[in-house]
């Protein structure tokens, strides 16, 4: 049967009411994000640990020079990704027009803005400069850094295309091609970083950005194909939806720049945070890079279920059904809490087994000095890492509603005011340690975690929407959008056959 000639009834199917706002619907969207978004934490790991095995300087300088390309892309990224909460809306009210409309908008958006970052080139050699950290590692970081913003544009429209799928609850085909795009970038990784004798020369921190660069082209690249022969086959009006739509990008931006000024606001206060505890030695530095990315393997997983969380927050918006959108983010939080909870023994209990793989071909004595400092790092992580999961889940649950400006103000106040001010003035004071930096951080998250769940458990976001519900554009476009895109359930048994499952 052809999507334009359904009936009513076959595309506003769904399935039984106890299966939406379960735990089987929340773990048929979350699992394939969480395992997509550890596979990207993987990646970053195992660049980290080849890095290690190249030269401290090198891992030392690739944290502060990727926070900072971090906080470069991240304001066209939060609203680029922002997408997903237009596609999950749209997805809800059975409006397929709009839906492929919004990602268009997004498209365009963010191709834009990777042309504006590349601005940055001329710079770069001065914004490392003023951090002020060892000219070794200063050398590396612009290195890093000049090579890794040609990647924004191809990184900010996978995110965007990807949205497509994980908005309507797809997850699975962006599992699959973020699974696919990290081994591309581990084996790319190994081989940029050391060379192959006679073939390719060894390019160490320049090597593993290009590493990276090539590989966010390749699911840009793959995710643009897999939208066209998705709507293609489902019957989406791709080609008659690519006109710039003012009204749309205009309500995008509204709801999608307080999103993309949070993510800023929070990887800049990082940024700077990072920047002053370099002051502290490279030893320091180095400590904190291979802690934050210990930490990634627990916290990166868990963007997967913030996804999660937002479509189908967003899709219960769209369907007006808001109780069941709060039954989904708790059981979302007992998940985390249950996920954190795991990683927590593991960095308390077991910190030399996942020290081991960086320390495997490392400069031992260089290496054996930050062991002891590493582990102590991680015991501060294991006391955020429960709040840690309250951000993640009921921050994306009021963002997935449209509560973008609340989570905006909310986080440029405890990141500059809890984080940013007190290291910047016990560094000017002298009496900064990388204890009481960490000790910092731990109160900065426990403030955030405490922050969102008491605005969400206040139910603000319960009467907003990011979306038009008055249908007055196309009354018959519900016509055309397919069963299997009606909800997360469908959607994942229409991609199961085909193999299909992110891009944050």
């Amino acid at each position: 049967m052809s999507p334009l000639t359904m009936t009513d009834e076959s595309v506003t199917k769904s399935p039984p009411e106890d299966h939406r706002g379960s735990a089987r619907e929340l773990l048929e969207v979350a699992i394939p994000l969480m395992i997509s978004s550890g596979s990207v934490s993987l990646m970053h790991v195992v660049d980290r640990i080849f890095l290690t095995w190249w030269s401290v300087d090198a891992l030392a300088a690739t944290l502060p020079a990727g926070i900072t390309f971090w906080a470069a892309v991240s304001l066209p990224m939060g609203i680029g990704i922002y997408t997903n909460t237009f596609v999950a809306q749209y997805s809800g009210a059975n409006r397929p027009g709009r839906l492929v409309a919004s990602v268009w908008q997004g498209t365009y958006f963010v191709l834009f803005a990777g042309v504006l970052l590349l601005g940055l080139l001329p710079f770069t050699d001065d914004l490392f400069r003023w951090m002020g950290h060892e000219s070794a590692v200063q050398v590396l970081e612009i290195e890093y850094f000049s090579v890794m913003i040609y990647g924004a544009a191809p990184m900010l429209l996978a995110a965007v295309l990807s949205s497509f799928f994980s908005g309507r609850g797809r997850t699975r085909v962006v599992m699959a091609v973020n699974l696919l795009v990290a081994l591309v970038n581990i084996g790319l990784d190994y081989v940029m970083i050391f060379g192959v004798e006679g073939v390719i020369a060894p390019g160490g921190v320049r090597g593993a950005a290009i590493a990276t660069v090539i590989a966010q082209a390749v699911a840009a690249a793959i995710f643009a194909g897999l939208v066209v022969k998705s709507c293609l086959e489902e019957g989406f009006p791709l080609w008659q939806s690519w006109r710039p739509d003012r009204d749309l990008i205009g309500r995008m931006l509204w709801y999608g720049m307080p999103n993309g000024f949070q993510f800023f606001v929070d990887i800049a206060g990082f940024a700077v945070f990072i920047a002053l505890v370099g002051h502290l030695g490279k030893e320091s530095l180095t400590a904190t890079n291979l802690a934050f990315n210990l930490n990634s393997l627990a916290f990166i997983p868990m963007m997967g279920l913030s996804t999660a969380v937002m479509t189908l927050v967003g899709q219960r918006i769209g369907e007006r059904d808001v109780e069941l959108a709060v039954r989904t983010t708790w059981l979302a939080f007992y998940l985390s809490g249950l996920y954190m909870g795991a990683w927590g023994c593991v960095y308390l209990f077991a910190p030399d087994v996942i020290l081991a793989p960086y320390a495997a071909f490392a400069e031992i004595e260089s290496f054996e000095r930050l062991r002891p400092i590493v582990t102590m790092l991680l015991r501060f992580i294991v006391l955020y890492s429960f709040f840690d999961a309250m951000l993640v889940v009921f921050g994306a649950a009021v963002r997935g509603a449209g509560d973008t400006r609340f989570s905006l103000v909310f986080s440029f106040i405890c990141a500059w005011l809890l984080m940013v001010l007190p290291v910047y003035l016990l560094t000017r004071a002298g009496t900064l340690t990388l204890p009481i930096a960490w000790s910092v951080i731990t109160v900065y998250i426990f403030v955030l975690g405490i922050g969102f769940l008491t605005r969400f458990q206040l139910g603000h976001w319960k009467s907003m929407s990011v979306i038009e519900h008055d249908r007055d554009e196309d009354p018959g476009e519900e016509l055309t959008l397919p069963v299997t895109a009606t909800t997360p359930a469908d959607a994942a048994a229409a991609v199961s056959a085909a193999g299909g499952g992110h891009v944050e």
